[in-house]
């Protein structure tokens, strides 16, 4: 099926394009009462696992707010869930996992997936939510990388310090080795299986990149994230790799194999533009706060953004993470009207 709206996917691959594409993470989801009113008849999971629901809330801010781009509804904790762990989503805590996994022997109940089987639900709202958008905009597939869906598994929950997983990387580097390395073939084939169920790109979040060091990072993640990529049964749908707070491996990211690098909101666009010689496309990167500012200051802010990067393809405007829950809707309508309307004098 012919996309009608494809500057993203042009953009992803460095392509000309009239104006700059935009959309945001977490873009399906608390901020939007639409979103809101699904979430009162059924909880997070159940949402997650109930194919129409995920298709609809998918496709909210495509209509709503007029993003360039869906991404599917899910979370990136399905894959240690249908991996053998029990999973919880608590209100105000977020995810738990009520029995991490911090030895070999707890290790022993992991299992291989198939993404077919396992994930089908997954794959029934990416072929629901193609047949909704009609070819309108791309959608785009997701999944943690192995080594934050690794720290979820062995903290069992969010953390400040990271503990645990950092006792096992320094106590039984071997243990994170071996789970990293089955996590790993499970990324790679829920991401092929979202290829061939029709999604037009995905995206690899590190979110817990950053706290590592540069040789730990090398060593227990992006070496992970190179081999997903390289594992990937695709054609040419683009991949993008959002590692947070990884500033010290950006020339690395690059040789990786990604298309696009997602930035957080802490990098300068500029810097990471002349650093990366245009070998990959960048994402981002605006303060997800910003969006809690008055229209003023959000097109300024935005307009920084887009001066930052300059001139000609390979942007795509986001934020430098996810949407917070209590943005107003209205203001992110107001900032991608604004890119829509000013990113056209970027590429002439």
């Amino acid at each position: 099926m012919n996309i009608e709206n494809d500057l993203f996917l042009r953009a992803c691959r460095r392509q000309k394009v009239e104006r700059t594409p935009v959309w945001v993470m977490r873009q399906a989801g608390r901020y939007l009462p639409e979103y809101r009113a699904i979430r009162e008849k059924a909880d997070f999971l159940t949402m997650c696992k109930t194919p129409e629901l995920a298709s609809e809330v998918t496709i909210q801010p495509v209509e709503i707010i007029g993003v360039d781009a869906a991404i599917i509804f899910s979370d990136i904790l399905v894959i240690p869930e249908a991996m053998g762990m029990e999973l919880e989503m608590n209100e105000g805590k977020g995810p738990v996992f009520p029995k991490p996994i911090r030895s070999a022997e707890e290790a022993k109940g992991l299992k291989a997936i198939d993404p077919y089987r396992d994930l089908k639900y997954v794959m029934d709202a990416i072929k629901m939510t193609k047949d909704a958008l009609r070819g309108r905009v791309p959608l785009i597939g997701f999944s943690g990388s192995p080594w934050t869906l690794l720290t979820y598994m062995v903290e069992g929950r969010g953390s400040k310090n990271f503990s645990q997983i950092k006792k096992m990387i320094y106590d039984n580097p071997r243990l994170a080795h071996e789970l990293l390395d089955k996590i790993s073939r499970a990324v790679a084939d829920y991401l092929s299986a979202k290829i061939e169920a029709g999604v037009n790109a995905v995206q690899i979040f590190d979110t817990w990149g950053g706290i590592l060091s540069p040789s730990e990072f090398s060593e227990f993640s992006l070496q992970y994230i190179t081999k997903v990529i390289s594992e990937l049964k695709k054609k040419d749908e683009p991949v993008i790799v959002f590692a947070k707070g990884v500033h010290f491996c950006l020339q690395e990211l690059t040789a990786s194999g990604a298309d696009v690098l997602g930035l957080d909101w802490t990098m300068d666009l500029k810097s990471v533009r002349d650093l990366t010689g245009g070998k990959v496309a960048l994402q981002g990167n605006m303060d997800p706060c910003v969006l809690y500012a008055r229209e003023d200051v959000i097109r300024k802010k935005a307009l920084e953004v887009m001066e930052s990067y300059g001139n000609g393809t390979g942007h795509i405007f986001n934020l430098g993470h996810g949407i917070l829950p209590d943005t107003d809707p209205e203001n992110l309508k107001a900032l991608v009207k604004f890119v829509k309307e000013e990113s056209p004098r970027f590429h002439k």
